[in-house]
């Protein structure tokens, strides 16, 4: 494999820029950015392992838009998620292979519940299965961990109530998870933190903030502890507060 161009592509999506400012930039990373991180900052051999995540990511999440209508969910979370978490490993000096980077390539595939059951509405095993066969249990394990579950499958009288005990669930699983699980769940956060703050008045800023302050700064200094993310939790709650009163200059 010959090495591929250097990506100049940054992890997370940047921020608005507002007065002073001239455009938004989205801080997108496309497929090939996605590849020439992994082989040429990373030193990662992409082999049919990888390729086959990167190909199923595609499958589940191509055309997905994220918040704001306009950016495509592969390169703005998908591949960027994926690339923290590589560069987090890399930081702290932890040996990854590439279960973990199909991991947190994987993370997402069973949210997208509609897409899922057309695309696999053939195979009568279900999608678990089908994830678990191709990749492995602790991919499946890994993607159904970190799923969210609908609002109906909790008790309260309304959705917040409903909401809240579905975080209190959530929290359990994430404070119980190995390091590979929380590594994924902290790169995915600290991405959905930031871009949601690109969206003003969107409803997920309050309850990011709330999340926030009540479990997920405080998440990554639970064993095992990871205090480089600590330091950017901390950064992305500080921005996400102001969020809320942040105007976009007019064009």
């Amino acid at each position: 494999m010959k090495p591929l161009p250097p990506s100049s592509s940054k992890s997370f999506v940047q921020p608005l820029r507002y007065s002073g400012m001239d455009n938004l930039d989205t801080g997108r990373v496309s497929k090939h950015e996605f590849l020439a991180f992994l082989h040429n900052e990373a030193e990662v051999r992409v082999d049919d392992y990888i390729e086959g995540a990167i190909e199923v990511a595609e499958e589940v999440h191509s055309g997905l838009m994220r918040e704001d209508g306009t950016s495509p969910f592969l390169e703005t979370h998908t591949w960027p998620v994926a690339m923290d978490v590589v560069r987090h490993y890399r930081a702290v000096n932890r040996n990854i292979t590439s279960v973990e980077i199909v991991a947190a390539i994987l993370h997402d595939v069973m949210e997208d519940d509609d897409r899922i059951l057309n695309l696999h509405e053939s195979k009568s095993y279900g999608f678990e299965a089908y994830i678990a066969y191709r990749f492995g249990g602790r991919i499946r394990d890994i993607a159904t961990e970190l799923k969210i579950k609908p609002l109906q499958n909790y008790p309260g009288t309304t959705d917040v109530d409903r909401q809240l005990a579905r975080f209190y669930e959530y929290c359990d699983i994430l404070r119980d998870s190995e390091y590979d699980v929380k590594a994924i769940k902290l790169a995915d956060r600290l991405n959905n933190m930031s871009f949601i703050g690109h969206v003003p008045g969107h409803e997920k800023i309050m309850r990011y903030t709330r999340e926030a302050e009540d479990f997920y700064l405080a998440y990554p200094m639970l064993p095992p502890k990871m205090p480089e993310l600590y330091r950017r939790m901390r950064a992305a709650y500080e921005q996400l507060r102001l969020a809320p009163a942040k105007k976009l200059v007019a064009a």
